[in-house]
């Protein structure tokens, strides 16, 4: 179950954008399709800016056009080496948590790639830990077939039971 996060009068990100969508209006409406000029508004109201709905906006619209291309995982993948961007953005203690999620078998590596893309996306400089396993989670509730994958990160988010990570 998620928790209020607590919004406060103006939003600084697209993720405080996206994390807001994801709690009040995708975690219990999985299978509706929300129309976006109302929803637009409510976030207006809510206190965000319209250029950083537009991103967010733009951000979920590129993890759906990627939906389809990562329904068949490839074999015989070899080590992902990150550069540039992803270095800057994703820290070792975040790099090491998406390994750890493909070991475990809950990011195949075409998962992890959507999630590095929409996680460099964000327009953040460096992301924490926190942010990032947001953006998996965001990234499994889109995936089909994925919803064992996402319960187990819903669990380590929320659940009292969480699995450390080694």
């Amino acid at each position: 179950m998620l928790t209020d996060v607590g919004w406060g009068s103006m939003k600084e990100s697209i993720l405080d954008v996206l994390l807001y969508l994801f709690e009040h209006y995708f975690f219990d409406n999985a299978n509706s399709l929300i129309d976006t000029g109302p929803l637009h508004h409510d976030l207006i109201e809510a206190g965000f800016s319209t250029a950083e709905i537009n991103r967010a906006f733009e951000w979920l619209d590129a993890l759906a056009a990627q939906r389809p291309n990562i329904a068949k995982p490839r074999v015989d993948e070899p080590i992902r080496v990150y550069h540039g961007a992803e270095l800057d953005r994703l820290d070792m203690e975040c790099r090491g948590f998406l390994l750890f999620l493909e070991q475990r078998g809950i990011l195949n590596p075409a998962q992890r790639e959507l999630v590095v893309d929409r996680a460099t996306a964000l327009d953040q400089e460096e992301l924490s830990l926190d942010d990032l396993k947001w953006v998996v989670l965001m990234v499994l509730f889109n995936q089909p077939g994925a919803e064992a994958a996402y319960a187990w990160m819903e669990t380590q988010m929320f659940g009292e039971g969480s699995e450390p990570v080694h």
